[in-house]
């Protein structure tokens, strides 16, 4: 039933690292966006708040599917951003990673503005009767506990970033799924083993995340 593993014609393990660097990429940006709009959820500065919230409300009720698709026909083709890219294979990647980045940016800042809120207010106060500047408060006092209190839902979303990076195959991005639907078109006859492998792949990603971070939630818990 497996045959198909042994003939060496499908690259999984590259379409499976594909997936991982996507992953990783994705994270990382949009952990940082993803605060920059918290920041901005919670800025004393009517603007900035109005900003972040149009662009969360927006963003977040779009199809991601049309979030990278538009990067690609938008950024990519129309207005020929190559972001560093060298061909069409490394352009396609970057703009997926920046599509996914611009969506979970969003669920992250959600899930930071929930944490905030759990911070008391006393402590901000207390900070600011110090002479502290909102910038201070956010980094210094506030973000710290926020972080630690949001480690769970955080985990969350990196998994379902993970499922998500599926989406780039749209856009041509070789990534697993792209793999897959492949294997399905040549692989009539064992439709099933191709479905199961591509199913564990995913489960060996996504599942030590969410008991590593899990644990790593129980750790950092503030503790009032």
């Amino acid at each position: 039933m497996f045959d198909f593993l042994d003939s060496g014609q499908y690259d999984l393990l590259g379409a499976f690292w594909v997936t991982v660097q996507l992953t990783l990429y994705s994270a990382v940006g949009s952990l940082i966006w993803g605060t920059l709009l918290a920041g901005m959820r919670v800025s004393p500065v009517p603007l900035m708040r109005a900003f972040s919230t149009a662009y969360i409300n927006l963003v977040r009720n779009t199809p991601l599917t049309v979030i990278i698709v538009g990067c690609s026909l938008g950024l990519g083709q129309t207005l020929q951003f190559k972001l560093g890219g060298e061909d069409f294979k490394s352009t396609g990647f970057r703009l997926a990673v920046l599509g996914l980045i611009a969506y979970t940016g969003t669920f992250v800042c959600e899930s930071l503005r929930s944490g905030i809120n759990t911070v008391p207010v006393g402590q901000a106060e207390a900070a600011r009767a110090m002479g502290l500047s909102f910038i201070q408060v956010l980094t210094l006092v506030v973000l710290p506990q926020a972080f630690r209190s949001v480690v769970a839902p955080l985990a969350n979303v990196l998994i379902a970033l993970t499922k998500n990076t599926t989406v780039a195959s749209a856009i041509g991005v070789a990534e697993a799924s792209a793999l897959m639907k492949t294997m399905i078109e040549n692989e009539s006859d064992a439709l099933f083993a191709v479905f199961a492998v591509f199913a564990f792949g995913f489960i060996v990603l996504t599942l030590p995340t969410g008991l590593i971070l899990g644990w790593v939630s129980k750790r950092v818990a503030v503790k009032r």
